[in-house]
């Protein structure tokens, strides 16, 4: 339980206010890109992750986690794990929505499983990034 409670700091606040910029500005780019443009599932789920990882990695680096080493490194680990959580959220998140949602026409799955992936995604990053592409902080 006390681990728990070391997770709820100044940086979990940072990284929420962090992510709901990221939040508005992706929620658009997907929801856009495959409701107005028709673009696939995972196209429009990836563009948004790959639009607004360089301003999350910006804003997370210096503002959230105060880091301001200028390795390699953490561009590296950055990336790693935005892709893991990329594929671990909106992996689980579409078969999750397809069995739950069986009876739903394609379009509603897809959405409700983009949001499902957003939830998961937020989660898993946050972890990621504090305890791994900026550890040293």
């Amino acid at each position: 339980m006390s681990r728990l409670r070391g997770l709820i700091d100044r940086k979990l606040i940072k990284f929420l206010l962090v992510g709901v910029i990221n939040t508005l500005v992706g929620t658009a780019i997907m929801f856009g890109l495959y409701n107005l443009a028709h673009c696939t599932y995972w196209v429009s789920s990836a563009a948004n992750y790959i639009l607004t990882s360089i301003l999350s990695f910006l804003l997370n680096k210096y503002f959230t986690f105060g880091s301001r080493g200028k390795r390699a490194g953490e561009v590296v680990r950055f990336a790693v794990n935005i892709a893991a959580c990329y594929l671990l959220a909106y992996g689980i998140a579409k078969p999750l929505c397809l069995a739950a949602l069986a009876g739903a026409a394609p379009a509603v799955r897809d959405n409700v499983s983009m949001f499902v992936g957003m939830c998961l995604f937020t989660a898993f990053n946050y972890l990621g990034q504090r305890f791994f592409a900026f550890r040293d902080t």
